[in-house]
C-alpha cells in the first residue's frame, strides 16, 4: 500500500491543497474531479497478489464515523473485506436499541464491525479508507446527524492496530492536512452490540431511500473514484 509514510502525507496534502472540499448532509469531505489521475498514488494495494480466503488471516477491526449505514456501505465494496456489520460500541448500556442509541444518554457511538482477510487488504487500508469517506475533524457531527452516537471513532483490538491508527492521525496533524485538528478517538475495544436486522446491508436493501441516494450514493462514487483499483470484482 503505502511504502513511505512521509510521501503518502506530502502527497495528501498536495492534493487536498488544490481540490475544492465540501461537507455533504453526513459530513463527507468531496473533492473537485481535477487531479484524480494522480490518486492512484495513495491508493495502491501492499499486501501483494491475491491469495484464497483463509480464515486464520482474518482480522477485525470496528470504526465509528457518522451514520453507520455509510460506513458499512463503503466497506461492503472494498476487496478483501469479508463481512461488514452494523452496531453499537463505546457506550455503558447493555443491549441498547437503536432508539436508545438516538437519545445520545447510552454512550455508543454508532459503529461498523469489518473483518477482512490480512492477505487481501490490511489494517493500513482499512483505515486510510476510513480518513477518506468521513470527516475527521468534526467533533460529535457528521453533516446533519449531530450528537456523541456519531463520534469519529476507532475502537482497536491490539498495539498494533492502535499504532497504525495513531501513526495516520499524527501525520494528517503534523501536516496541516486539514484545516483543524483530527478529532478521532482512539479507544480499546470492549463490546460490539450488533444492531437490528433492518440496519444490516441497509444501503444494498434501500438504494432508491431518500438518504441512500442523497447521503450514501455520493460517499461511494466518491469511494470508486479514489480506490478504484480495490474494488471487489
Amino acid at each position: 500500500m503505502y511504502t513511505n509514510k512521509t510521501t503518502f502525507f506530502l502527497i495528501l496534502l498536495q492534493l487536498i491543497s488544490i481540490l475544492a472540499l465540501r461537507l455533504s448532509a453526513c459530513g463527507e469531505i468531496t473533492k473537485n474531479d481535477k487531479g484524480m489521475e494522480n490518486i492512484n498514488k495513495l491508493t495502491t494495494a501492499e499486501s501483494g497478489p491475491m491469495q484464497a480466503a483463509n480464515p486464520s488471516s482474518y482480522d477485525t477491526i470496528t470504526l465509528g464515523g457518522g451514520c453507520f449505514w455509510c460506513v458499512e456501505a463503503v466497506y461492503e465494496m472494498l476487496d478483501g473485506v469479508i463481512k461488514v456489520e452494523s452496531g453499537y460500541s463505546g457506550g455503558t448500556v447493555k443491549n441498547p436499541s437503536y432508539r436508545e442509541v438516538c437519545t445520545g444518554t447510552t454512550g455508543h457511538a454508532e459503529v461498523a464491525q469489518i473483518t477482512f482477510d490480512s492477505t487481501r487488504t490490511s489494517i493500513d487500508e482499512i483505515l486510510k479508507v476510513f480518513f477518506t469517506v468521513h470527516d475527521p475533524t468534526s467533533l460529535n457531527k457528521q453533516g446533519a446527524d449531530v450528537g456523541t452516537q456519531y463520534r469519529s471513532v476507532i475502537f482497536y483490538r491490539n498495539e498494533h492496530q492502535r499504532t497504525i491508527a495513531k501513526s495516520i492521525i499524527d501525520g494528517l496533524n503534523n501536516d496541516h492536512v486539514y484545516d483543524k485538528p483530527v478529532v478521532t478517538q482512539l479507544d480499546p475495544f470492549s463490546t460490539f452490540y450488533i444492531a437490528e436486522d433492518y440496519h444490516q446491508d441497509y444501503y444494498n436493501q434501500n438504494k432508491n431511500a431518500p438518504y441512500c441516494r442523497m447521503v450514501i450514493q455520493p460517499k461511494l462514487e466518491k469511494f470508486e473514484k479514489l480506490f478504484k483499483d480495490r474494488l471487489k470484482k
